[in-house]
């Protein structure tokens, strides 16, 4: 009888201590004034990025540098570009664009020029140098419908997050001989953005660079560890950006690879022979693993 009043108290016991577990681990609403969440979302308090292995220089003996871009309209890549207004109700999403001109906002990161990362630009640089002013002729009539002589008016175009349709990162593929593994490290981002201007009287929009971003930067990979990247399939998928990019989470094409000239696929190829170009380079980059093993 006492070893079925004792197994009965543990029971109860056990069930409360439970129950008192699960409730630490649930929201109280009326308490917290949050009202969306139902459970604990800590998912950016004090993260930061692992650091990459220690690596030495005799121990690289292969190294080849790539450039690729990432274009966010691919249906793969559009995590990066959606939502393009974070002041609506986002879900706590924040696009790739957004995160990285934030952190550069507040001081949290520093961005350069270009790919070679010497010379750096500050945010006021940045913002200066997107926006744009025009000037448009607005027609005027009378009352008979006779036009006048009209007014001009000067339009200013600000910076808009959304008009980033891609980014581009540059990337050294190497041989470790510790392991004799191929591995890459990616070294640089740059946002592009869709610049438009007014030439004779047409409005024609380039791909700009606007910065480099130093992805071996601790700064900025502190940053982009804390901004989760939206996973469809699973709205809580504990993924940031910079697991992103270390676990290669994107679709991308070669655009330009090492060579004597410096120079890109687009300056001496065009259409499908700079398609076919950026397969043979992914291709021979593949290659070289495979080609180190002799059976």
């Amino acid at each position: 009888m006492k070893k079925v009043l004792f197994c009965v108290g543990l029971i109860i016991g056990l069930t409360a201590m439970f129950n008192t577990v699960s409730a630490q681990s649930i929201i109280d609403a009326e308490d917290d004034n949050n009202f969306n969440n139902f459970y604990d979302k800590s998912f950016s308090v004090g993260k930061e990025a692992m650091p990459y292995a220690y690596l030495r220089e005799t121990d690289v003996v292969w190294e080849y540098a790539i450039w690729r871009t990432i274009d966010f309209r691919e249906k793969f890549n559009q995590f990066f570009y959606f939502p393009t207004d974070p002041s609506k109700n986002t879900q706590g999403r924040v696009s790739l664009t957004n995160a990285i001109m934030q952190a550069l906002q507040n001081g949290d990161i520093e961005v350069f020029q270009d790919d070679d990362m010497v010379t750096p630009r500050t945010y006021e640089e940045l913002r200066k140098s997107l926006t744009q002013s025009r000037t448009i002729h607005i027609a005027e009539y009378d009352d008979w419908g006779d036009e006048l002589e009209g007014r001009d008016t000067i339009i200013t175009d600000e910076f808009k997050p959304e008009d980033v349709f891609s980014a581009r990162i540059k990337e050294y593929w190497y041989i470790d001989k510790q392991d004799t593994r191929q591995k890459v490290r990616i070294v640089g981002l740059a946002l592009v953005y869709n610049y438009c201007k007014d030439r004779d009287g047409d409005r024609i929009c380039d791909p700009v660079e606007m910065f480099w971003v130093p992805m071996n930067d601790m700064r900025v990979r502190n940053a982009l560890v804390k901004v989760k990247a939206y996973d469809e399939n699973n709205i809580n998928a504990q993924r940031s950006y910079d697991d992103i990019f270390v676990q290669r989470y994107f679709d991308s094409f070669v655009y330009r690879e090492s060579n004597r000239m410096n120079r890109s696929i687009a300056s001496y190829l065009t259409g499908q022979n700079a398609i076919i170009e950026s397969q043979n380079i992914e291709e021979k980059i593949w290659n070289i693993e495979s080609d180190m093993w002799e059976y």
